[in-house]
């Protein structure tokens, strides 16, 4: 399961946005280190169900009508605060929470409502684009300094006639979720001395940050927009590449008036419909919530995890089958698995998906849309349905 961590100071809206996502009950305080232990729940990110493309629908409990959830794993890390790294405000303890993350959710109070330390101030008193690159400043400077702190052990392998930097670097570098081709990749695009010992603070500086950006890449998340000064969240999209507008106290209570039944409404839905009775408080802000989203085509929570996993880290859903007439499993359930895989996959990346028996027992694979039998080196496209066939 691919895994989304919150970071960002206190009181910018994590646990909120957490609690708005899960569902959990998570404490949320206007105080600083509302969350101490990292809280860890499911959420989901949002596609197009296959069924849409049959007559009926498949009815599985992840999908709505055409609307397809599949489950993620959701990180609420306590805030940080400036010098985390130094281990200012349990800083390391933070910032270790995001090791095994595939993706950043860094949130921002983009109504400047909150100070750096995340302290309450007026509205508008702090600009939020001081917030954007905060996060990964914090994250860089963290990585640099366990780099630093390997880096001796670096130096005595390299004296062997055997080393290899690529190998030495896997070692120390698999602990903060960097792949072999990651750290291949991070090489070719860096100019450093072949000597372990000839390399300088900057160059184990540079080797972090860019390790940083290709393991740990960041969605800012410019929440409490419903409230921001006008010209904020403009500033922000201006200051960061991707930038996803939310409000997450209106998705959490949109989804909790779902959860009551007062209104229809789906998670990513453009707008919501009221069908049960409502006092005039409450009618008048659910229109305030409404009138949010007609501005951002929604809260944004459910925008900002699509962004991570099917933008930012390039994934497509495939969908498991055993019979490739009906879509079905071998119990007769329509379309019951997804999988979320990185674009390029293939049949037996799926395979090993479901199962690593399945994957060792892989004889080939049949594109149930198309009903015929696909390549071994065919990549797998957003939506397919598939069929493995395996000997286990």
């Amino acid at each position: 399961m691919l895994s989304l961590a919150l970071a960002g100071k206190p009181n910018a809206g994590k646990s909120t946005f957490y609690k708005a996502a899960t569902m959990a009950d998570v404490d949320v305080g206007n105080y600083p280190f509302t969350t101490i232990d990292a809280n860890r729940g499911v959420s989901h990110v949002r596609t197009e169900c296959p069924c849409l493309d049959r007559e009926a629908r498949c009815g599985d409990e992840h999908c709505r009508d055409g609307k397809r959830y599949v489950p993620v794993e959701l990180i609420d890390v306590a805030g940080l605060v400036p010098g985390a790294h130094e281990g200012r405000g349990l800083g390391n303890q933070f910032l270790d929470e995001l090791t095994n993350a595939d993706v950043i959710l860094n949130v921002v109070d983009a109504s400047g409502g909150t100070d750096e330390e995340g302290e309450p101030v007026e509205v508008g008193q702090h600009d939020p684009v001081e917030d954007v690159h905060f996060v990964e400043e914090e994250m860089d400077l963290w990585l640099a300094s366990i780099v630093d702190r390997n880096w001796e052990s670096v130096e005595r392998a390299s004296r062997s006639p055997d080393f290899d930097l690529d190998e030495a670097l896997v070692d120390m570098l698999t602990g903060v979720g960097a792949t072999e081709l990651d750290v291949a990749r991070t090489l070719r695009e860096l100019d450093y001395p072949e000597d372990p010992i000839s390399w300088t603070d900057e160059h184990r500086e540079a080797l972090a940050q860019q390790i940083r950006r290709r393991t740990k890449p960041i969605v800012v998340v410019a929440n409490k927009a419903d409230i921001a000064p006008e010209g904020n969240v403009e500033r922000l999209r201006e200051a960061a590449e991707v930038v996803v507008p939310a409000t997450a106290d209106g998705e959490l209570a949109l989804r909790k008036a779902a959860e009551a039944g007062v209104v229809d409404y789906d998670p990513g839905d453009p707008d919501f419909e009221i069908v049960g009775e409502v006092s005039d408080q409450q009618r008048e802000g659910l229109e305030r919530i409404r009138e949010v989203m007609a501005d951002y085509g929604g809260t944004g929570v459910q925008t900002a995890m699509d962004t991570a996993v099917y933008d930012l880290l390039d994934h497509v859903t495939a969908y498991p089958v055993q019979n490739d007439t009906k879509w079905t499993d071998g119990q007769g359930n329509v379309l019951p698995d997804a999988h979320l895989l990185p674009r390029g996959s293939t049949p037996q990346d799926l395979a090993y998906a479901v199962h690593s028996d399945i994957g060792d027992g892989y004889i080939h694979a049949v594109d149930a849309r198309a009903n015929r039998r696909i390549s071994d080196e065919t990549e797998l496209e957003e939506g397919a349905v598939v069929k493995i066939v395996s000997d286990n």
